[in-house]
């Protein structure tokens, strides 16, 4: 091992230890019901995502397996908040750094890309990206990060400061601290296999389900749909893929929910009325699909807790997700999925 890696792992590790935890938040149910709703807040990383773990992982895990040098130039096929936190690891390791955008990517995404050193390769169709991308490395001797490839196996699921190991030992205190169900979206899918492999490993009857918005070939791959069509590019950004993509491991997951795009929409604004915490689509959809678990073990007598992702913030999607104008665009009516969560939130009980 060289000196610069030697010290490009120190640095990623710095990063990691300065960065402390991110906050686990209780959501307001009724005390009666005996079920606490937690939210993992992954907003408060450096660069406000999720993403931020899997971009230093990625990184790690170049460096560690000899892929990553001192002139090496760093690829990826991403429009969203990895490549955002890509560019953060990047800049801080001296490194260049280039992603593989679609035309039509939002000036937002690319100018936080850009503020973190990135560079932006632009394609016209979203489906070229992963292809360009690999062009790309190749022509410039550079190593594609391939965040859809190894999400899943560049994070250690048995340890090493995960999302897993976080949310169980910050639960450690609290009165249901063995979760009955984890509820995550699937972007690469290494979040839903770190925690699916992580409980399995540590033995915990806990279950992991994994929401998916609409367009997204995730749910259809792991309902074992015979030649389920590749769908649509998903609108809830972070989330949902029109392929399974190599890093989704199906096998790990107990249960799949699709949620419609303007139920993901609606829970993020209720969210922000009932708590403040101003957050992004994908986080919409995890709260959409934990309030149907949680009103199934009503349902059933059952009391414990849930635990749920805020994924990014959601000063990004002022434009977008917040704007009334821009959701009318989408066609989307917000107001049956708003009174279905507020009925939840009074009664328990999931009406679709």
């Amino acid at each position: 091992m060289t000196s610069w890696t030697s010290a490009a792992i120190a640095l990623l590790e710095s990063d990691a230890n300065r960065s402390a935890d991110t906050h686990l938040h209780l959501f307001p149910l009724p005390a009666d019901w005996g079920i606490d709703l937690y939210l993992k807040d992954e907003s408060v990383h450096p660069t406000g995502s999720l993403k931020h773990r899997l971009a230093r992982s990625l990184i790690l895990y170049g460096l560690v397996n000899g892929r990553i040098r001192e002139d090496t130039v760093l690829v990826e096929s991403s429009s969203g908040s990895t490549a955002v936190s890509e560019a953060y690891f990047a800049r801080m390791l001296g490194l260049t750094f280039i992603t593989v955008v679609p035309r039509s990517t939002s000036q937002e995404k690319i100018d936080l890309i850009e503020f973190y050193g990135g560079r932006c390769h632009f394609v016209e169709l979203a489906s070229e990206i992963s292809t360009e991308a690999r062009r790309l490395a190749a022509e410039c001797g550079g190593h594609y990060l391939d965040q859809f490839t190894f999400a899943e196996r560049a994070t250690d699921w048995r340890g090493n400061n995960n999302i897993a190991v976080s949310v169980f030992s910050q639960l450690a205190e609290e009165r249901h601290p063995i979760p009955r169900w984890i509820v995550v979206g699937a972007g690469t899918g290494g979040t839903s296999a770190t925690f699916g492999r992580y409980v399995r490993y540590r033995r915990h009857e806990t279950q992991v389900a994994v929401v998916d918005p609409e367009g997204s070939a995730f749910y259809d791959s792991w309902a074992g749909t015979t030649d389920a069509p590749a769908g649509r590019p998903s609108r809830i950004e972070g989330i949902g893929r029109p392929r399974m993509e190599p890093s989704f491991v199906p096998t790990v997951i107990d249960e799949m929910i699709r949620v419609p795009d303007a139920g993901s929409i609606a829970a993020i604004r209720l969210l922000k009325e009932r708590t403040l915490h101003w957050a992004g689509g994908s986080t919409g959809t995890n709260l959409y699909g934990a309030f149907q678990l949680i009103a199934r073990m009503r349902a059933a007598g059952e009391t414990g807790s849930v635990v749920t992702l805020i994924c990014d913030g959601g000063v990004r999607y002022a434009g977008t997700y917040y704007s009334d104008e821009w959701v009318a665009e989408q066609g989307w009516d917000l107001a049956p999925h708003r009174a279905r969560l507020e009925r939840f939130l009074e009664t328990g009980d999931w009406v679709e």
